[in-house]
């Protein structure tokens, strides 16, 4: 890589604020963003030898947290209209965005360090999809096959073509779906009780999971099948579908998000009611591990350990009334915004990094591990045009 900006987003402590939000208004003092991070969240950190990458569509950023070379929290945050979904995937970086799929390749070296940074993520594609609302993004392996091997038609058409490793969930038109070079999206899969693709997201599908290298169950707030009738089943309409069966294999949820398969079980986010947990596939029911202090969304893991963002509920239908609204009376306990690392051996909630401000919602977590320090480099400035990287 031939250049490099100054780093003039990074925190230096734990206590972060930043300068690119503006004051709120008839203050001069208050920052509009901090980030507080608890005592041992940096030692955790360093002991994994990982960091963060986090989004907040309500906010248009995506911020990465790790670690300064003292020892101190390194936050770097960048612009990307409505991000969401995130998926790491070796050096590269997949990110929806208001109508574009990214994909940021990290141009280091392996032990290659710039102003600090042990990994600098450059957007390196766009795809341009049109407003879909899309949520979750994955990167699929390509099927495996012997010579007289053959995949199932359904497995086939997720890999079909140059670019049918990137699959989303397009939640505007209830399905999942994979980028084009000649059109905004091409359909993969629908539920079984989506009668027709339309612009009108009647199930509000938002989580997708991988597994054995193929996406395999997805999260809707309901099964409903007409314009945003998901709205009437926030309570208990929920669901988990797996893909290779059209069946629905968990049900009753409060507006589940974020499924992931990780050590030979399917976790989940029952959002409505605040907590993290997994579904037991023999019986087909949710298994809660920990509460956590606000509505879930985003899921990552590493080790024995679980992260999960957590965000302030907005004052207005979609999260008015949710059982998450007794459990912090019951509690006495407000909702907070920030990540939470729950350990899954004990369900305890054992570090986390807070954040009050301008930023209240957040929507997807990653885990970059191997990863000390990251940036990315945006789109706002002419940063971009300084960076050259030669294969």
């Amino acid at each position: 890589m031939s250049s490099m900006p100054n780093s003039d987003r990074t925190r230096q402590s734990t206590a972060a604020s930043s300068s690119n939000f503006p004051q709120a208004v008839g203050t001069t003092a208050t920052p509009a963003l901090e980030i507080n991070a608890s005592r041992q969240f940096t030692s955790w950190l360093a002991s994994q030898n990982l960091s963060l990458v986090f989004t907040t569509y309500q906010a248009g950023k995506v911020f990465f947290i790790g670690l300064r070379q003292n020892g101190e929290l390194s936050v770097f945050e960048r612009t990307f209209e409505r991000c969401m979904g995130l998926y790491a995937h070796n050096s590269s970086l997949y990110m929806s965005s208001l109508y574009q799929v990214w994909r940021l390749e990290n141009a280091l070296e392996p032990g290659q360090i710039a102003d600090g940074y042990d990994a600098v993520y450059v957007p390196q594609v766009g795809y341009i999809t049109g407003d879909l609302d899309i949520h979750d993004v994955v990167l699929v392996e390509p099927p495996k096959l012997g010579e007289d091997q053959q995949v199932e038609p359904q497995v086939l058409s997720l890999n079909n073509g140059r670019l049918g490793g990137v699959v989303f969930v397009n939640t505007l038109f209830s399905c999942l779906a994979t980028i084009s070079e000649t059109k905004s999206f091409v359909p993969l899969w629908k539920p079984p009780f989506i009668s027709k693709l339309a612009a009108e997201d009647r199930c509000h599908l938002n989580g997708l999971a991988v597994r054995d290298g193929q996406p395999r169950y997805v999260t809707a707030v309901s099964q409903s099948d007409v314009a945003e009738g998901w709205r009437d089943k926030r309570q208990d309409g929920g669901c988990v579908m797996d893909i290779s069966t059209n069946q629905a294999i968990g049900t009753g949820l409060s507006m589940p998000h974020s499924p992931r398969w990780y050590k030979d079980k399917l976790w989940l986010l029952n959002s409505g009611r605040g907590e993290f947990g997994y579904l037991d596939l023999e019986r087909g029911v949710f298994e809660a591990v920990a509460f956590c202090p606000g509505y879930l969304r985003g899921l990552s893991f590493c080790g024995d350990f679980a992260v999960v963002g957590i965000s302030k509920p907005r004052h207005n239908k979609t999260f008015s009334g949710l059982a998450l609204d007794e459990q912090l009376q019951a509690k006495q306990a407000g909702a907070r915004c920030g990540l939470l690392v729950i350990d899954l051996r004990s369900g305890d909630i054992v570090h986390s990094l807070r954040i009050e401000g301008v930023v209240e919602e957040l929507y997807d977590v990653q885990v970059l591990p191997g990863v000390r320090r990251p940036m990315a480099i945006g789109l706002k400035t002419d940063e971009i045009r300084r960076v050259i990287s030669i294969g």
